[in-house]
């Protein structure tokens, strides 16, 4: 997953011009993400990649990039599991 589709869905779901979204986007300190809008985030994005995004991931990711990074690992291992 590209960061530009993962902008994409955080833009929609906070509000906001992708353009002006990048990988150090904080989503608490930038977009004031609540718990509640994390979860909807994350909900999105499972819908959008079909990864399951679990909890404790959850709590390790803070940025735009944190995400992309995030399903990057995801795909390298599906790939070595392939």
């Amino acid at each position: 997953m590209d960061f530009e589709t993962i902008a994409a869905i955080v833009a929609d779901q906070f509000d906001r011009d992708p353009d002006t979204l990048d990988e150090s986007t904080d989503l608490i300190e930038d977009l004031n993400c609540t718990s509640m809008d994390a979860v909807e985030l994350i909900v999105a994005i499972e819908s959008a990649t079909d990864v399951r995004i679990p909890d404790e991931a959850v709590d390790s990711i803070r940025t735009i990039g944190d995400i992309v990074n995030y399903l990057a690992e995801c795909a390298d291992a599906e790939e070595e599991e392939e």
